[in-house]
This record gives C-alpha cells, sequence and structure tokens, in this order.
C-alpha cells in the first residue's frame, strides 16, 4: 500500500474488486445438485443435452463438449490435420495456450501482428505470413470482440486455409449478425470462471463439417467411437466399441455440463449486463485525455469479456508499472492481458525473438485490463473510474 502515499489520501474503496468473477445462483446450485443425486456424475444425459444448447444457439452443425479451452483448442488442431512442418498464424496476444495447440500436434506457430486500434489479429498480416507450409489461422476474439471474418475468410477461401476460431472470450457475440461457434470451420470455447459462462472448468469445439467434427470427438474421447456406423467390424454385440486413433480423455463430466447449461439460461441476460459496463466505460473514460478506448470491426455485436485501456505515457509522468501499483492500491485488481506469447523463455529458446510483431509489442506496454463481469454493481463500477480519473490526474504531466 506504499503507492498511497504518491498522491495522498484514502483508496476509493475499502475492499478488493477483482477484475474477472463468475456468477452463480440458486439455479446453478440447483442444477448441479440434481446431478449429484442422480445415477450419472460423467459420460450421462448432461453432455449431449449442453453440446445440443450450443449448436441451437450457435447454428453450428456438430459441437463437442471438452475439459477446458485449451483441450478444446488441441483438438480441433488435430482435427484439422496439423503435424509436424505445418505453420499455422495466429496472434501474439493472447494466452498461450492458442499457440501451444499448435506445438502440441508437432506444427509451428507463426505470429501475425494486431491492428493497434482493434487489438484483434490484422488480416493484412495474416496474408503477409503465409507460406508454402501455412496450413491454418487460429483468429483469437481478443476481449470478445469478433475479428474481421470478412477479411479473414476470405484469405482462407483463396489460400485453401482451414480457420479455427479461438473464441474463449466471445461467446454470445455476432459477427455481421452470425453468432459466433458457426462462422469459422472450427470454433473453441471456454467455460473458465471469468469467462461470461462458466462451467466451472470447461469447453467446447463447435464444427460445421461432419468429418472435422468426427474427428474432433474421436480425439477427445481416447480415440474410442461405439457408433455402429464407424465400427471397422460389424455386427457385434452392444457391447463392442474400438479404439481407432490415439485420442486423449478430453471428457466433460455431466456436473459440469449442468452449470454450464444453467449459465446459459442467463446468457441473454449476462450479455446485455456485459455490454451495459462497457457502454459506462466507454463514456467516462473517453474524458480522460490520458486513456485509449478499444475500437471495435465494424460488423461485431460483442459481448466483452475484458475491458482494456490503452495508457499515453506522453501525458504521464509513470511507468505502467506505477500506474498499475496504483491502481492495485486503490482496490482495483486491475490486470494485463496479454504478454505477447514469443517473449516467455520457452519460444524464447525456440528461436523466436522479440520485434516480431511491432504493433502487439506497443499495444503489450500500454495495456491494462479493468475488472468487467456481472457480479459487478453499478457502484463497483463508479470505483473503478472513480480510481482511473484519480491516478491519471495525479500522474498527469
Amino acid at each position: 500500500m506504499a503507492e498511497l502515499a504518491i498522491y495522498g489520501g484514502a483508496p476509493v474503496r475499502e475492499t478488493r474488486l477483482g477484475y474477472g468473477r463468475q456468477l452463480i445462483d440458486e439455479d446453478d446450485i440447483q442444477a448441479v445438485t440434481e446431478v449429484l443425486r442422480s445415477d450419472y456424475l460423467t459420460c450421462g444425459p448432461k453432455v449431449a443435452q449442453l453440446e445440443q444448447r450450443l449448436c441451437e444457439m450457435t447454428g453450428a452443425g456438430y459441437c463437442t463438449a471438452v475439459s477446458n479451452g485449451t483441450a478444446a483448442l488441441h483438438a480441433a488442431c488435430l482435427a484439422a490435420g496439423i503435424g509436424p512442418g505445418d505453420e499455422v498464424i495466429t496472434t501474439p496476444i493472447t494466452f498461450a495456450a492458442s499457440a501451444n495447440a499448435v506445438l502440441y500436434c508437432g506444427g509451428t506457430p507463426v505470429f501475425a501482428d494486431i491492428d493497434p486500434e482493434t487489438y484483434e489479429i490484422d488480416p493484412q498480416s495474416v496474408q503477409a505470413h503465409i507460406t508454402e507450409k501455412t496450413k491454418a489461422v487460429i483468429a483469437v476474439d481478443f476481449t470478445g470482440a469478433a475479428c474481421d471474418y470478412g477479411a479473414i475468410r476470405a484469405i482462407c477461401r483463396r489460400q485453401g486455409l482451414l480457420l479455427i476460431e479461438d473464441a474463449a472470450h466471445s461467446i454470445g457475440t455476432r459477427y455481421r449478425g452470425t453468432p459466433v461457434g458457426s462462422i469459422a470451420d472450427l470454433t473453441t470455447f471456454s467455460f473458465h470462471p471469468v469467462k461470461t459462462v462458466t462451467a466451472g472448468e470447461g469447453g467446447a469445439v463447435m464444427a460445421r463439417d461432419p468429418e472435422l467434427a468426427r474427428r474432433v470427438e474421436l480425439f477427445s474421447r481416447h480415440g474410442i467411437t461405439r457408433d455402429p456406423g464407424l465400427l471397422q467390424e460389424r455386427g457385434n454385440s452392444n457391447w463392442y466399441y474400438e479404439q481407432q486413433m490415439l485420442g486423449y480423455n478430453y471428457r466433460l463430466t455431466d456436473i459440469q455440463c449442468a452449470l454450464a447449461l444453467s449459465q446459459l439460461n442467463k446468457l441473454e441476460s449476462f450479455a446485455a449486463r456485459r455490454k451495459e459496463l462497457v457502454r459506462r466505460y466507454d463514456q467516462a473514460l473517453a474524458q480522460i485525455p490520458e486513456v485509449r478506448l478499444q475500437r471495435e470491426n465494424e460488423g461485431s455485436d460483442s459481448v466483452r469479456h475484458l475491458y482494456i485501456l490503452r495508457l499515453d505515457f506522453e501525458g504521464l509522468s509513470c511507468t505502467r508499472r506505477e500506474f498499475y501499483n496504483a491502481m492495485q492500491a486503490e482496490n482495483i485488481g486491475v490486470n494485463v492481458h496479454y504478454i505477447p506469447v514469443y517473449y516467455f523463455p520457452y519460444y524464447q529458446a525456440r528461436g523466436y525473438q522479440r520485434g516480431l510483431c511491432p504493433s502487439a509489442q506497443a499495444y503489450y506496454d500500454s495495456c491494462m485490463t479493468l475488472p468487467l463481469h456481472c457480479a459487478m454493481t453499478d457502484q463497483d463500477q463508479r470505483d473503478v473510474i472513480c480510481a482511473v480519473e484519480k491516478v491519471a490526474a495525479y500522474y498527469r504531466r
């Protein structure tokens, strides 16, 4: 709390406000309790119900529920046939799993730069990074805003590339009227507690093509199938099953599916609340000259998972660390999303070097994430805005 002495006065609030938090109600608790009292804790009917609900919501033809968002990305890359010698273009401004999933399959992540205004992957940079080894693009709906899918899909069609949409942040978002989940060849969701909808942990892979969907399901279920139409040895008894490829145990339990189903019942209200909070932030923070706000791609009707500021240090006499520490001293749990993936020691050891993506690096040097979640009250948000104004005013040149 030493930072308080820098600009004087008590913090704007007595208790800490985190940047993200789940909102669980009695309906959620009841849904989980019912499963705990049922015959199936896993491999039961709730899994199929969740998959069907997600298909209905998104317009996707197929869905496989999996254990988390990273498993979803891995299964999607496996289904896409990513392997040694293949390159996959993605953004460095994302959680590491977006790139790690490519490495899991033996492929090579290639980092395209971001648009400096939207913070999403830049289609022109995607085009510039395509080689004869490129097999797919993983576009990340960073903060919950949709990427420029008009341009990205056109590139993928021309080049014969598979498009994977990492929609961990963007459930409920629409692009030009189309729900996220049915835009790309494969779309992955995350149901981590800080996301708009939670299952505790969990994820899903949405597919438009039945063969891709079949491969996702096999890879996520040990490579094992009981589907009579897929069995190589027909005419066996009902107990018969086959392992047809090397897969993984990425199953989601009925307990988690029940929670996700209950949460999805509230997605519309969750989305409306997040949009309201974003509008209020935009209106208030646009008045602070040292703050830059995210611009969304045209056509993105966004359900934001994150709200991010960029700080203009030409107008501030502090570092990002000092601003961050001052906000923490105000009991506002700000965060930073994300460190460019290729900054990490593991990626540096693989030969990636700083300087690959200038816009991404400039973004990282100036970004800060403010609290945004449905458990926030209007007063919580006023406290955040007050703290930003207070710290910016102190450090203003």
